[in-house]
């Protein structure tokens, strides 16, 4: 069985030399990455598992980068992501994980508490194959989230739905709830690898 691909980005060479070497010595295939700015080409290209990723950087940032990958509609919008920081306070960590991130790690790093994460949260979404999530929506929700996810406001879905502003909000706000994200984007990405909307 082929190993589990990872990514790791961080813009201190030493920090990541070291996290690709211990990470392989645990069975992963890793790659390393400084330039944030190539990261979203470097995961197109690598087509990793996992992605794991510093928040301080230049620009983009970790939230930043993470943020840009879960608005996504393909395969690359559900991947698991997980954050490696040194920012410790309740208020980053929240931060991160309302984005979207599977995971949020403190530095210094315990190496084998890292490999056991990444292992658990591999084990979870079969490499390769996204698991799309088992949700069950109406069809004015559907309709609803598909405008929204190509970029109509509210006020132009009232339009076409031929319904009231607030009906729109309404149906969008249900398919949040259910599809358990907290904006637009994220209920239409997730929504779309269920295959509930046109990707």
């Amino acid at each position: 069985m082929a190993a589990a691909r990872l990514l790791c980005i961080d813009d201190e060479q030493r920090i990541l030399d070291l996290l690709v070497e211990e990470l392989k010595e645990h069975g992963f295939e890793v790659r390393g990455l400084t330039a944030s700015t190539k990261a979203l080409e470097e995961i197109q290209a690598f087509k990793p598992d996992l992605v794991i990723c510093d928040i301080l950087m230049p620009m983009p940032s970790g939230y930043d980068l993470l943020e840009k990958i879960r608005a996504r509609t393909d395969r690359l919008a559900s991947i698991p992501f997980i954050f490696l920081s040194a920012l410790s306070d309740r208020v980053d960590v929240l931060k991160g994980r309302r984005l979207g991130a599977d995971d949020y790690i403190t530095k210094p790093i315990d190496f084998e508490m890292l490999a056991e994460i990444v292992k658990n949260r591999l084990s979870r979404t079969p490499v390769g194959r996204p698991v799309p999530p088992k949700v069950s929506l109406t069809e004015r929700e559907i309709e609803a989230l598909g405008w929204s996810a190509q970029g109509k406001s509210s006020t132009d879905i009232a339009v076409l739905m031929s319904v009231s502003e607030r009906t729109v909000n309404f149906h969008i706000t249900n398919a949040m709830r259910k599809l358990d994200v907290a904006t637009r984007i994220q209920a239409a990405v997730k929504a779309s690898i269920a295959g509930l909307i046109p990707s």
